[in-house]
């Protein structure tokens, strides 16, 4: 598509044209995220549910909650109910308990939250001509989904959506990383390295006071049904804790150093064809500012902030639509 006024091109790159919070609109679309199958999108107002309905993020996304509601099980029922001393088994249960369920309610933040997706299909001719481009200024255009892309956006081929600031598709969550849901998935990564750093303190200390009398009323299992849980438990904690861990530092970095996969394609652009950057890297705490909103505070660590029960009743009645759910 081109005119006298400007250039379009359908390239997987982008151009500092649109700003990354810019939502960009066509024909009657109302303000809000569009969310809708591979080849329409739908919109309902000012409020959408997002859902993305690939079958390996779903079973991921299942197994990830059941492998927290086992450790759960284990510490509860295993470890901590049978035990003699009460406020070691309160103080333990309800931090382990509380942590679960700010790591079960991040991953669900996660999953069901719009990552920064851009509006299919906007990439029209009279939105082109709203746009007022200075002659021969080039933006460009995802032939994939067919809409403008902006600055540090990348296309996913599982999201069927060019993302703002992605930074990978992560099957575990069923869900892109990007502008809108990295807060939350850091907060997953962060609760579930801790409540696996727990699981396997209190793992060390059962089998310590059980092998001490010989596992005689120390559970409520049999000594061989209590030892294969406990081993399970410790391996799933040790490979959580350490894929999570080294997640949670990585995103860390990246937010410090304003890094996503969108402006890394970007600079090896730039690099190739020895131009000057496009882009202004953040500051740290403002990087960290801009994902988790406002001054340092304890509301970072929670991933129930600016969830409105009302909205969230109104979301679930919502109809399918190819690979989303659309409300």
């Amino acid at each position: 598509m081109q005119s006298s006024n400007h250039r379009l091109r359908d390239m997987e790159q982008h151009h500092p044209l649109l700003s990354a919070g810019a939502d960009v609109e066509t024909g009657s679309l109302a303000a809000g995220v569009m969310v809708g199958g591979p080849h329409s999108g739908h919109v309902a107002g000012n409020r959408t549910m997002w859902f993305i309905q690939d079958s390996c993020g779903m079973v991921c996304a299942g197994i990830t909650w059941f492998l927290v509601l086992y450790a759960d099980f284990v510490v509860n029922f295993v470890m901590l109910l049978p035990g003699k001393n009460f406020w070691y088994s309160l103080l333990n249960g309800a931090t382990f308990n509380s942590l679960a369920v700010l790591a079960l309610a991040s991953h669900m933040r996660t999953m069901m939250t719009d990552p920064g997706a851009v509006p299919k299909g906007n990439a029209t001719k009279e939105y082109m001509e709203s746009l007022q481009l200075k002659p021969g200024e080039v933006i460009y255009k995802c032939p994939k989904c067919c809409s403008i892309k902006p600055e540090r956006a990348h296309h996913c081929s599982i999201c069927k959506r060019c993302i703002r600031k992605m930074d990978h598709h992560c099957p575990w969550v069923n869900n892109c990383v990007g502008e809108k849901n990295q807060r939350f998935f850091v907060l997953f990564t962060m609760y579930i390295s801790l409540i696996s750093a727990h699981a396997l303190g209190l793992s060390s200390m059962h089998f310590f006071t059980c092998i001490k009398v010989q596992w005689n009323e120390c559970s409520a299992f049999s000594p061989g049904v209590s030892v294969l849980l406990l081993i399970f438990l410790c391996l799933e904690a040790i490979l959580f804790l350490t894929f999570t861990a080294v997640m949670f530092g990585t995103q860390i970095h990246s937010i410090c150093n304003d890094e996503t996969r969108g402006l890394n394609v970007l600079q090896e652009i730039e690099r190739l064809k020895n131009e000057k950057p496009t882009w202004e890297r953040r500051m740290r705490w403002d990087g960290m500012r801009a994902v988790f909103g406002g001054s340092p505070s304890l509301l970072w660590c929670n991933p129930f902030t600016g969830l409105r029960l009302r909205r969230l009743l109104l979301l679930t009645h919502g109809r399918r639509g190819g690979s989303e759910f659309s409300v």
